[in-house]
Order: structure tokens, then C-alpha cells, then sequence
């Protein structure tokens, strides 16, 4: 045996694969002896470097194993002086990854492992492939010295599927995540187990950006669904509006969100319609202020300040502006008016915006929904935790394409900004899981005028947010698309199956140079199969994710069993045509 009684890894000379033949700064080369290992070793497995002491392993993964062929003389043999033929012989590398140090004793603690490596092997040393017992071991230490009160678990190693996998859930959550993968990789149900982890937690915190209402069923008390639910008003709830629905007055956008909506900056008179809607705006907010008599507050707004006015006054100022004449000073006679005509077109577009049923969220709020007090009101919905209700799901799916990044930005920023005035003793910390983010997150080069508004408010959360308890868990199908400052800033990654060499790559490029290799993988996960990257796990993994018990609607149909097996519903066919022309699903 070559390690110490009390060590978790205990090595016989089976296990011995070889010695080390070089070392770079993160990268070592093992000149293989044993034959037999080497073909049970496989890429991501797992190998022990002695250390400098006998108390320490050096921990590598497996990034590469090669076999070379090389002509060479054969032993002489005493005797034969016939010419003989040139011996082909094998010589076998192993190159793995530095990724840690175990300590058999380590201080007062025993059987520790830490990331990154003190030390770096020294030529000729033993090395060792973790497997069967000891792989049992080591697993099981792995989130071992993470609190009870921290520990998130995720599934287990594939390496060895008794062992749990276990993640920090303090930084998993605190330093921003993103949960990456292909559709049908199992996506949904990651998120749908990480929010039922989060529910188990008496105060959890977390507000779900739905695109597509896949996670309905968390909602569903009759199912045991643990989340509340709410949904973006469509065109059916503006009359009666549910307790569900929720709404998004126009009063909220600051400035520059209203006029990306709006203005159109190839206008040549955009510079003059972007000013008499900001005077006026200004002005209006100022006369609510005066009728709520709220002084203090009238002497330090801004135009951006969230304040209710009433936008057909808005319009019938604009209004006025665009038609009134001027009076000549020096004949006394009218004459063209200074915005006369001016603003005609920005008027018109804003019309439209108003009359326009889909974006009666945010241009046709219930009366309540203009008062003063509605949003500490709102604000408190979604932002406390109290009562068991903490986790939000907010379903996006009935909101037009085209003002989906302002909604969901202006809705991140409104909850940012509530966070960051809030009395630091009195926050409690807030996760917005951003499902589908590259709908309305994409590459800066890529965004236009409404995106880039999105993309500001996400981009400041993502830098700044970790100091004032806000942070991020971003999900999606297309990680290329997805805005790179804000990937760059997520310190961990849950991936699973990517396919699409582009959506590699830039998992790869986030990626420390010394284990970037093990996003060769990515293509091959099976489905519910994930990486587990970054400052949550002590280890690089490969994880089987556990099912969740309440399931989202996300499920891939099995076409070519329903096609043998379901008739069309024509009558559902006819409702689904009236929903399409009423744009409320409330007819099916």
C-alpha cells in the first residue's frame, strides 16, 4: 500500500499507471507502464500524483491518452550473432489537467481537498488512477466540509453514481450562474430542480423571467407546485384583470426605454421630438408630485423617476405643440409655430403604441395601477420572500417580439433599482433566473435601439449586482448569442449537451486554459447529463441531474408515436384560430 492508514486513498501497485515524464504550469505528462490501466482509463477520468510529502496528491484529469508505435533493437542474446529485425514497441502518454490537492492530514482536518495545486509534480513521481473504492471516496468528500445550511445537490458523479454531487449553494447563487444547453438536453428540468431545491429553504428569493409558460406547473398547489405565478396581462385581462395578471404602466420606463419604443432616430426631427416629450414628461410628473403633495420628493426627481402621470395629457400636449401657431414680433400676425409640424410623426407612432390591445400591459392599466402607492404595493409582491412564497414565476409568453427586451429590462432594472436604494441591514438577497435569455439578452453588436436598453439594465446587474445581493442565473439554448459581458461574469456554469461547435467554444473560451479540454464532452452528454463548472463545485464534474418531482411543460413530444396513435382535434384547431384573433388563450 503507499499511502498512509488514514487516508481515504489507499493505492496498491495495480493501481500505478505510470511516472511523471513532464510537467508545464497546468498541464502533466505521464509516461505510461501499466498497459492493462491504460485501456480502463478514459477522458475525464481521474489520476494521483505523489506529492512532495506522503501525506499529499497532486489531483489531475484526464485530458488525453495516447499510444505511439517505435521502431527499436531487441535485447541481444548471447549466442546469436544472426542480423535481426527492428522490434516495434509501444509507448503509451497520459496527459491530465492539475486540478487540486488532496491531503491525507491537513492541520486539524483530514482527507481535504482543495483547488489548484501548491505544488507542482516533480519528475519520475507516482502516479495513480482513482477507481472502484477510492473514486468512492474521494466523490464522497467532494461538498463534504460545505454546511448543511449550504449545500445544494444537484445528482450525482457519473464517474460513480453512488456519490452525490454537491454544490455550494451560496456561490452558486451569489456570483451569477448560467445553466447552458441544446433543446432537449434537459434544460427545464435543471432549472425546474434547482427552484424545487430553492423551495425546501424557508425565505428563498427568486424571480423567473418565463418566456414560454413551461414552468406553470411549478405553480400548481394542487400538485404541489411551490411557486407563485403571474402572468404579463394580455389583450383578455385588461377589462377584468386577474390577481395574476400583472402589469407594466408605461410610467415606469425611464426616458430613454420610453423613446426606444417610440422615436425614430432616422427622424431628422427626432432631436425635437425627444425634447418636448422629456419637458413635458418632466413637467407632468411634477404635477403629481404637487396632488400627492409629496415636497420633498418634487425637489430631487428626474424625468427617469417612477412616477404616475397620464399619458393622453402627454399626448394632448404634443398635440398642441405640433399645431400651435407663433406671433410675429414684429408684424403681430401668426406664423409657423417653433414645433409646428414637427412632431407629427412621433405622435402618430405613439397613437399606435396606445390603441395597440397586445401592449395594453403597459399603455392600458387598470385605474389602480396609476395611483401613487401601487408601486411599493407591486414591488412587495415581488420581492418578498415571506410566507413561503419566494420563489416567482412570471410568464412572458403573451408579450409582443418586439418589446420584450424593454419589458423584461425595465422590470430587472425597476427590482434592481428597489434593491439598491433599499437600507443595506434590510436587504434580503434576490436570483432573477433569466429563462431563453438570448430573446432579449443578444450580443451587443447584434441588439438594436430596444435591445440595447435591455441589454444596459442586465449588463449593470451583472457588474455590480453581487454587492448589493442581486444576482443572475441566466438559462438558454444559444450561449453565442447570448450578450458576452454578461457570460463573462458568471463564475458557474451547469452544461449540458451543446452540439453547435460556435456554442462550445464559447463556453471554452470562459474557460481557465488548463481545463478547457473537458469541453470536448459537451456534444456528448446524454440527456439530464451536465459539467458542472466553477467556484460552487471543488471539482470539474460530469453529473447526472436528478429528475425534478413537479415537472415543466417542456417535455419533447414523440412524433412519430402520435402520429400513429393521436387524431387532430379540428374543434381545437377552431378555438386555437379565435385565440390567434382575440390574442388571449382564454377561448381554448
Amino acid at each position: 500500500m503507499t499511502a498512509t492508514a488514514n487516508s481515504a486513498l489507499q493505492f496498491a501497485d495495480a493501481d500505478l499507471i505510470g511516472k511523471v515524464a513532464s510537467v508545464d504550469t497546468s498541464r502533466v505528462a505521464i509516461d505510461v507502464s501499466n498497459s492493462i490501466l491504460l485501456t480502463r482509463i478514459g477522458i475525464g477520468g481521474l489520476l494521483a500524483i505523489r506529492g512532495s510529502t506522503e501525506r499529499e496528491y497532486l489531483i489531475a484529469i484526464t485530458e488525453r491518452v495516447t499510444r505511439s508505435l517505435r521502431e527499436e533493437l531487441p535485447d541481444p542474446t548471447e549466442g546469436d550473432d544472426e542480423i535481426t529485425d527492428l522490434e516495434v514497441v509501444p509507448t503509451d502518454l497520459v496527459r491530465g489537467a492539475l486540478i487540486g490537492t488532496f491531503r491525507t492530514v491537513d492541520g486539524a482536518k483530514t482527507n481535504t481537498f482543495k483547488r489548484g495545486a501548491d505544488s507542482f509534480p516533480q519528475i519520475d513521481r507516482d502516479c495513480f488512477v482513482i477507481e472502484g473504492s477510492n473514486l468512492q471516496c474521494f466523490m464522497s468528500i467532494l461538498g463534504a466540509d460545505f454546511p448543511e445550511s449550504e449545500r445544494l445537490k444537484l445528482g450525482t458523479f457519473v464517474a460513480d453514481r453512488n456519490a452525490e454531487a454537491i454544490a455550494s449553494g451560496d456561490r452558486f447563487f451569489q456570483r451569477h450562474a448560467a445553466i447552458l444547453g441544446s433543446t432537449g438536453s434537459g434544460k427545464s428540468y435543471a432549472v425546474a430542480l434547482i427552484l424545487e431545491r430553492a423551495s425546501k429553504l424557508k425565505y428563498p428569493n427568486i424571480v423567473v423571467f418565463d418566456m414560454h409558460g413551461e414552468y406553470a406547473p411549478l405553480a400548481n398547489a394542487a400538485k404541489g407546485g411551490f411557486a407563485q405565478s403571474f402572468r404579463v396581462a394580455g389583450p383578455g385581462d385588461l377589462e377584468k384583470p386577474g390577481d395574476d395578471a400583472l402589469f407594466l404602466p408605461y410610467w415606469l420606463l425611464n426616458r430613454d426605454e420610453m423613446l426606444s419604443m417610440i422615436l425614430d432616430r432616422s427622424d431628422q426631427n427626432a432631436p425635437n421630438q425627444a425634447s418636448r416629450f422629456t419637458s413635458h414628461v418632466r413637467e407632468l410628473k411634477r404635477q403629481t408630485l404637487t396632488a400627492e403633495k409629496q415636497t420633498d420628493v418634487a425637489k430631487t426627481f428626474t424625468v427617469d423617476s417612477p412616477i404616475p402621470y397620464d399619458i393622453n395629457q402627454l399626448v394632448g400636449l404634443l398635440d398642441t405643440d405640433n399645431t400651435a401657431k407663433g406671433i410675429s414680433k414684429s408684424t403681430g400676425k401668426e406664423v409657423k409655430g417653433d414645433w409646428e409640424g414637427l412632431l407629427t410623426r412621433f405622435i402618430l407612432r405613439l397613437e399606435a403604441k396606445l390603441a395597440d390591445r397586445r401592449y395594453g400591459f403597459m399603455f392600458m392599466p387598470p385605474a389602480v395601477a396609476n395611483a401613487y402607492t401601487w408601486l411599493a404595493t407591486q414591488a412587495a409582491r415581488l420581492l418578498s420572500s415571506d410566507g413561503g412564497n419566494g420563489i416567482k414565476i412570471i410568464d412572458f409568453s403573451e408579450v409582443p417580439a418586439d418589446v420584450l427586451p424593454v419589458v423584461t429590462g425595465t422590470l430587472a432594472r425597476l427590482l434592481y433599482d428597489i434593491q439598491f436604494w433599499m437600507n443595506p441591514t434590510k436587504r434580503t438577497p434576490v436570483t432573477l433566473l433569466c429563462d431563453e435569455a438570448h430573446l432579449y439578452l443578444p450580443v451587443r453588436d447584434d441588439a438594436d435601439a430596444v435591445q440595447r436598453q435591455a441589454l444596459g439594465a442586465f449588463e449593470r446587474i451583472a457588474k455590480e449586482g453581487r454587492k448589493y445581493g442581486f444576482s443572475l442565473l441566466v438559462v438558454s439554448q444559444r450561449p453565442s448569442d447570448v450578450s458576452k459581458t454578461i457570460l463573462s461574469q458568471c463564475n458557474n456554469f451547469l452544461s449540458l449537451r451543446l452540439t453547435n461547435e460556435t456554442d462550445q467554444s464559447v463556453i471554452k473560451r470562459l474557460m481557465p486554459d488548463s481545463l478547457a479540454g473537458l469541453t470536448s464532452v459537451l456534444p456528448l452528454l446524454d440527456t439530464g447529463e451536465a459539467l458542472m463548472l466553477g467556484d460552487a463545485v471543488l471539482l470539474p464534474s460530469r453529473i447526472k441531474l436528478d429528475m425534478p418531482q413537479i415537472t415543466p411543460d417542456s417535455a419533447t413530444r414523440d412524433f412519430w408515436k402520435e402520429w400513429g396513435s393521436l387524431v387532430s382535434d379540428t374543434e381545437a384547431v377552431r378555438l386555437a384560430v379565435e385565440s390567434l384573433r382575440s390574442q388571449t388563450r382564454s377561448a381554448t
